[in-house]
């Protein structure tokens, strides 16, 4: 589907989203004034004490009038594996809930935390060797970037973005081990969980069993369509989280969905485009529905944007008697300097960063060779050349008139620089910029918008760049404003940006810069090599 501007949806979309969700609410009330067999079980962080005091998960809970019987959660240490249910079956798990501390700094954590990135989720059935789930906590709650979201679906919520459940069920003949391994570098903090499950006398012959595995390609792979799932067996599929971070400018998500069942050689499902296939239109942006959502869009467009989205197939498993193989195409929008006709088009192959998690059910022992790589490799890698990290800045010879100062939010590891002007008359901020080769590459602002906060412009060695800044924002955020596509020369530049006003609504003109970066463009950039020879200061130049 080509991508335009569209400025509203039609009530009956949302209507019909009700509607549905209503009916299969319905039909699981429904199925509450049947008989149902088994017996409940639950798997707990809560305290078990030993006879040496500490804990045994083999004890019964401690349930005492002690401050201690309340130590329901644990810390896991970098490269230590956690193991949170380990229990015979047969039997069939109907809800997993977890919670644990999000990566910032804080009083119950002053070094911060691992991300839900680094903590690795699987799931063993029956004593294999081999996981059947197999994701990074976050990216199997739809939660991806190691960033944290809120999803309202049927099968996954993440409340406040920080209580995280499902309600797959996951049925298993013999035996069930649930374990998280802490791949990262930072201690997994405070975490609590509650794995709901029906131990049961026996499971019909023919069930099917839950998997769900992650892979990625950072970038994804030139000439091939990129791989989801590819397994034989019988079952259906019923689920994909996918999320990209764009490497080239402008809109990513022209490709198609490609869906083969039992061995076609040509694929019988074939989509309209990325956003069509996760039941959106004319682009992506954040929503929640019980069937599909895009818990995380930062900005439309640009060079290091991130987007994730979910499609849940509860209504429409797609079902294969042989095996399924599940693929999208990497195509869309691009900058004429990437096209080899240097031309603006929207059917080009792109080379974005993306990464999945699959979810289906099968019997027998699924082929899909994949594996989750490992906590280092699952992080996007840095696309900054250069970094000017603005709280290096502070005397008054990098600013005009008001206060410079170094202030700490929980949108960055580190402080930023907080300007603090009365007016917009003499105010103005200027960084250094070095430069040691000349390639392509995007000039950016990493910033704050907030509720005080001005109206800047941009100079980069006294040439006017960009578009107008606003950094008005009802609450505190973070944003790239993104301002040049160019070929510096080697040497140091001066960006410098001059306030020239505030918002309406805002309360003053203040400023907070985390950092000046210097973005890389993909490498066929540099190998077309359109814009090497121009002047960007004739002609400044950002492509959208």
């Amino acid at each position: 589907m080509h991508m335009r501007s569209f400025l509203g949806r039609p009530a009956a979309a949302a209507i019909s989203v009700c509607i549905a969700a209503s009916s299969l609410a319905q039909a699981g009330l429904e199925g509450l004034a049947k008989p149902l067999d088994g017996q409940s079980r639950r798997e707990s962080s809560t305290f078990r004490e030993g006879k040496d005091g500490r804990y045994d998960r083999t004890a019964q809970p401690k349930g005492d009038l002690q401050e201690r019987s309340n130590a329901d959660n644990f810390r896991v240490a970098p490269g230590a594996t956690h193991v949170l249910m380990d229990a015979k079956g047969p039997g069939e798990i109907t809800h997993i809930w977890l919670t644990f501390l999000g990566p910032e700094k804080q009083p119950w954590a002053p070094e911060g935390s691992a991300t839900h990135q680094d903590m690795l989720l699987r799931i063993y059935w029956d004593g294999s060797d081999k996981p059947g789930v197999e994701a990074p906590v976050g990216d199997f709650f739809a939660n991806c970037f190691g960033i944290r979201s809120e999803v309202i679906s049927l099968p996954v919520i993440v409340e406040d973005a920080d209580s995280y459940n499902c309600f797959w069920r996951m049925p298993f003949r013999k035996s069930a081990r649930i374990e998280i391994v802490n791949q990262g570098t930072k201690n997994i903090n405070l975490l609590y969980y509650n794995i709901d499950w029906i131990k049961k006398k026996t499971l019909p012959k023919n069930t099917p069993y839950f998997y769900a595995q992650y892979r990625q390609e950072y970038p994804v792979e030139h000439g091939k369509d990129y791989l989801i799932l590819d397994t034989q067996g019988k079952g259906h599929y019923v689920g994909t989280v996918l999320a990209v971070r764009t490497r080239s400018p402008s809109w990513f998500g022209e490709g198609d969905e490609k869906i083969y069942i039992d061995g076609e050689q040509k694929p019988s499902i074939w989509g309209t485009g990325t956003e069509d296939y996760f039941l959106s239109a004319w682009g992506l942006k954040t929503t929640k529905t019980p069937y599909f959502g895009v818990p995380f869009f930062d900005q439309w467009g640009i060079v290091g944007g991130h987007t994730s989205a979910y499609r849940w197939h509860i209504n429409d498993p797609i079902v294969f008697e042989k095996g399924i193989k599940v693929t999208i195409e990497h195509f869309g929008w691009i900058s004429p300097d990437e096209n080899p006709d240097y031309k603006s088009m929207s059917w080009n192959e792109r080379q974005d960063d993306y990464s999945s998690v699959a979810f289906w059910y099968q019997t027998g022992t699924p082929t899909f060779a994949a594996r989750a790589p490992s906590g280092p490799e699952r992080r996007l890698p840095n696309l900054d050349r250069v970094i000017v990290n603005a709280r290096g800045f502070l005397d008054e010879k990098h600013h005009g008139v008001g206060q410079a100062i170094a202030q700490q939010l929980d949108l960055y590891e580190d402080p930023q620089l907080l300007y603090m002007p009365s007016g917009s008359q003499g105010a103005w901020l200027e960084f250094p910029i070095e430069v040691t080769a000349k390639e392509p590459l995007r000039l950016l602002i990493n910033a704050t918008t907030s509720y005080d906060f001005g109206k800047y412009i941009a100079f980069l060695d006294g040439v006017r760049i960009g578009d107008e800044m606003d950094f008005y924002s009802a609450d505190v955020k973070n944003a790239e404003f993104h301002l040049l596509d160019f070929w510096p020369e080697p040497g140091q530049h001066t960006l410098r940006l001059e306030c020239i006003g505030r918002n309406a609504l805002s309360a003053g003109y203040y400023c907070g810069i985390e950092s000046v970066r210097l973005r890389e463009r993909r490498p066929r950039v540099a190998a077309y090599g359109f814009d090497k020879d121009k002047d960007w200061k004739k002609s400044p130049i950002l492509y959208r």
